[in-house]
């Protein structure tokens, strides 16, 4: 988590993209630099035990969709 601000633009891939498809590519990003996360995390202190915790439930959680497929 650095504290400099992070940036995600979207700008149209041809002339008459539609909006929809801008936002979609637009939350996308914003999902893959865990942005929501990060801020999330800042509200208030958590110690690193949970931390560490969430962490592996997170794992074990795509570990096992991996798996289902």
């Amino acid at each position: 988590m650095s504290k400099r601000p992070i940036n995600v633009e979207v700008k149209p891939r041809y002339k008459d993209e539609p909006i929809e498809k801008m936002i979609k590519r637009f939350v996308k990003r914003v999902k893959n630099k865990k942005i929501i996360e990060n801020v999330i995390a800042r509200r208030r202190y958590e110690k690193p035990s949970i931390t560490r915790k969430r962490e592996k439930q997170r794992r074990k959680k795509v570990l096992e969709k991996l798996h289902l497929k």
